[in-house]
């Protein structure tokens, strides 16, 4: 076997939460492309269509199932919905997730535990319901979870992304050091990424240069940045990892985007 060999899925079978757009969708054809039939998931049907589509031209299968993945049945469901249609189950690449930017006095405590359902009651109800498949056959299998680099270090505005995506990473760890060594579950504490939840950046220039400006690399990610991670995570090249992090973000250490939000010791 070659290096190159060893970055190959050929006929796995993956599940991508999160893949209508942006990096779950970059990653779903960065899969297909290494060898993977691949079930996709997210709220719009339109757009799952058109990254299915992707995963074909590519050579593989491709399922489209269209769900609200906050609903954690709708999230468990994958794992069975993959080994009906395909017969087997590798890799879940836990992507879904996200929170608006809101300042601290305007979260309650509705919002932090909304975004904790998301970003990581998500990832662990579909883990769970796959981990019956994913001990079954031969070889390691894996997960791999999409984190954030604001859960790793702070950022104003923060406070429930940022604490849902801290806590999204150690249930990484936490969950590797329970899976292993069937299983290998690590992620991503991922950067600025040009994906539609930097919109708001992309349209003000000020706000597009601060983010250059902090990045050592000197510029704003790309989907594949992310998933090309995700590749080398699932596929044998990482075999020898479990429970990391990678720190794919262009070598920032400390985000501090200026999103407008007031001092909170000048107003109250």
């Amino acid at each position: 076997m070659s290096i190159l060999d060893r970055f190959t899925l050929t006929d796995h079978v993956a599940i991508v939460t999160g893949a209508g757009r942006g990096l779950g969708a970059a990653t779903a054809v960065a899969l297909a492309q290494a060898g993977a039939d691949v079930v996709i998931s997210a709220r719009s049907a339109d757009q799952l269509e058109e990254v299915a589509g992707r995963v074909r031209d590519a050579g593989r299968r491709a399922l489209a199932i269209p769900a609200d993945l906050s609903d954690t049945d709708a999230a468990a469901a994958l794992a069975q919905a993959a080994v009906d249609e395909f017969g087997r189950l590798d890799t879940v690449v836990n992507n879904v997730g996200g929170a608006m930017p809101k300042e601290f006095l305007k979260t309650n405590v509705a919002a932090l535990e909304d975004a904790f359902r998301f970003n990581v009651s998500t990832a662990h109800a579909l883990t769970r319901a796959a981990l019956p498949h994913l001990l079954t056959g031969d070889g390691q299998k894996s997960v791999v979870t999409i984190s954030s680099m604001l859960g790793r270090s702070a950022g104003r505005g923060y406070v429930a992304y940022g604490t849902a995506k801290a806590a999204l990473a150690h249930w990484t760890r936490l969950t590797a050091a329970d899976l292993a060594p069937r299983i290998r579950v690590n992620g991503i504490f991922v950067g600025s990424i040009m994906t539609s939840a930097l919109d708001v950046v992309a349209e003000l220039p000020e706000l597009r240069e601060q983010l250059e400006s902090q990045t050592p690399l000197g510029r704003i990610g790309e989907p594949d940045d992310i998933a090309a991670a995700v590749l080398y995570l699932a596929s044998p090249a990482g075999a020898y990892l479990t429970g990391k992090m990678l720190e794919v973000d262009g070598g920032i250490q400390q985000p501090n985007l200026d999103l407008g939000f007031p001092d909170l010791g000048s107003t109250v």
